[in-house]
């Protein structure tokens, strides 16, 4: 495999950190409401680590796309999305059923990484 990208990296490590602080701000409302245990934890834990390693996926696809041509790049994009889709349903259903996690800490950081791209403009340090 060819050398992770810088930005790749860089942009992995920005998802990461957020994910990393909504989730210790999910762990304290379960503390907080009186909810906390083992499996809120464990289903945190879980979908965390699932939607850092789908972002950075998704970026190792996108450095290797953008050596390829026109509809070759498209397919491989593709391919990738469908393959971490299913990754991340498989995930998210795991999860649920078992019930060693907590299901709305596996379902609830699904979305943090949303939720930081959508900061990100807040924190960009060039703009123009």
């Amino acid at each position: 495999m060819k050398k992770l990208d810088p930005t790749v990296l860089r942009e992995t490590q920005y998802i990461a950190l957020w994910v990393i602080i909504f989730s210790m701000i999910l762990q304290a409302i379960f503390l907080i409401i009186g909810k906390w245990n083992y499996t809120v934890l464990l289903g945190n834990v879980l979908s965390g680590a699932t939607v850092i390693l789908n972002f950075l996926m998704m970026g190792i696809t996108i450095q290797k796309a953008v050596t390829k041509e026109g509809k070759e790049a498209k397919d491989t994009i593709k391919l990738s999305q469908s393959l971490r889709s299913i990754f991340l349903f498989v995930i998210a259903v795991v999860g649920v059923m078992l019930p060693c996690f907590s299901t709305w800490t596996t379902m609830i950081p699904l979305f943090f990484p949303r939720i930081a791209i959508a900061m990100r403009p807040l924190f960009r340090k060039n703009r123009s």
